[in-house]
């Protein structure tokens, strides 16, 4: 059983930072374009890929931006966070195998337990392959708590 303690609006400081490190695999691709509904070739088929600038299967966009919002949810400001917006900007592709490290940094402290962060995802080779800022809904509360155990899935 994880355990996961959130950062309350009023603890949280400029320049605060959280990273979470994620590969992302072949059973990841299949379920995000399993629950999201895209089924871009791209991302799916092997030889249609290889006819792409990419030259081969790349991950969802959002699938990375679906990350973001696990490190939100999970660490900065964690449980009991509400994602309220954000903007990415696309640098470079994803591709099975790659290990992500998602960093997160509080820019900004608004109105109304509100917080704006920079959201950055890089690759191993430590080049940037997402970059944004998300608007964030701190929780008032200290949360420590357990993390939900979720049911195996089968993927087909």
């Amino acid at each position: 059983m994880s355990l996961v303690e959130n950062i309350p609006y009023d603890e949280l400081q400029i320049g605060q930072c959280a990273s979470i490190e994620r590969t992302v695999s072949e059973r990841d691709v299949q379920l995000f374009a399993e629950v999201s509904g895209d089924r871009n070739p791209v991302h799916l088929d092997a030889e249609y890929a290889a006819g792409t600038p990419f030259k081969e299967r790349i991950a969802h966009g959002m699938l990375t931006g679906a990350l973001i919002s696990a490190a939100i949810a999970g660490h900065l400001p964690g449980p009991g966070s509400v994602y309220l917006g954000q903007n990415l900007r696309f640098l470079r592709p994803v591709k099975l195998g790659d290990q992500l490290r998602i960093e997160l940094e509080v820019l900004e402290k608004l109105p109304k337990q509100r917080v704006r962060l920079a959201t950055r995802v890089f690759n191993a080779q430590n080049k940037a392959v997402v970059e944004g800022e998300a608007e964030v809904l701190a929780p008032k509360d200290k949360l420590r708590l357990a993390l939900t155990a979720l049911p195996p899935i089968q993927v087909g």
